[in-house]
């Protein structure tokens, strides 16, 4: 395959997505769930002991309950894989808390409280500057691995620009996701939290070991070199000496990232999702994007 003839094609496809996706999140924004803006998450169950109790309550039936009784019209439901639903509320005190429980049990019957999470203002966001933290963390740690990993190999290109590519190809592994989450929270009402924080930083771990995998035989390569050489060709062999090893090695995590969405719990479906596409992403840079641009940032003196 003549990856690096075609370099722009893939550049040119990367830079789309990821100008997208910044654009999806400067428009839309990430809509911050309860670890992140503090609130109320509930989730509950109508159970079927009460013999008067026939039908079972719908998210829109609770809905409109929290909203027309109980005069809460910032709310969220949707229904959980148990059977119950997960009411998503803002802040409320212990003494509301029992107010509504018994409000629910005297219009709906016999109702299970199964989890009661409130989360302050406060914690919210503490939690969001820890996150920010640590993906900036993370990403600086790596560059100055590989940066330091690569120090042997600085002919034609330099060590700290091996740790600048990677850095640039993780930046496009997560932001993509991101731009995924902010579109699916404008139209569908999907909210972040700390698992999205997980995801991404799993997103990224997965990635630099694929990238590093490339640049690894793209230095053996280099090192076995004497006089004069093509670059470009040098850069061209390591990909497709790598090409296999690393589609397989996706294709194993993607299968069974996919077996979880569908079939997993419905609390993770996001998480999964977000993961998914950051592996796939993941892979693209590798290949596609994390190489080329060794090419692009080698030293002018060496074209």
């Amino acid at each position: 395959m003549n990856i690096i003839g075609n370099r722009k094609i893939f550049l040119s496809i990367a830079g789309i997505l990821v100008l997208a996706s910044f654009l999806a999140i400067g428009i839309f924004g990430l809509k911050p769930g309860i670890d992140f803006s503090g609130g109320t998450m509930w989730q509950i169950k109508q159970t079927t002991n009460n013999l008067q109790q026939t039908t079972q309550a719908t998210s829109d039936e609770l809905k409109n309950f929290f909203q027309a009784d109980l005069k809460i019209e910032d709310v969220i439901i949707f229904p959980a894989e148990n059977g119950g639903f997960v009411v998503r509320l803002p802040h409320i005190s212990e003494d509301a808390h029992q107010q509504y429980l018994s409000a629910l049990r005297n219009k709906f019957g016999d109702i299970e409280e199964l989890s009661f999470q409130n989360i302050g203002p406060a914690v919210g966001e503490e939690l969001k500057n820890s996150a920010f933290w640590a993906i900036a963390m993370v990403l600086l740690g790596i560059s100055l691995y590989i940066a330091f990993a690569f120090r042997k190999v600085s002919y034609p290109i330099k060590s700290w620009k091996y740790g600048i590519i990677t850095l640039l190809s993780l930046l496009h592994d997560i932001i993509i996701p991101a731009g995924l989450l902010a579109v699916l929270g404008k139209y569908l009402g999907i909210e972040i939290d700390t698992n999205f924080i997980v995801a991404l930083l799993v997103i990224m771990g997965f990635s630099v070991h694929d990238t590093i995998v490339v640049f690894d035989r793209i230095r053996e390569n280099l090192m076995f070199q004497k006089g004069k050489f093509d670059l470009a060709e040098i850069i061209n062999n390591s990909i497709n000496q790598t090409f296999v090893r690393s589609v397989n090695t996706s294709l194993t995590l993607i299968l069974t990232l996919l077996t979880m969405f569908f079939f997993g719990p419905i609390t993770l479906k996001y998480f999964i999702l977000t993961i998914l596409v950051g592996v796939v992403m993941g892979t693209y840079s590798s290949i596609f994007v994390a190489s080329p641009l060794l090419l692009i940032f080698r030293s002018k003196g060496n074209k």
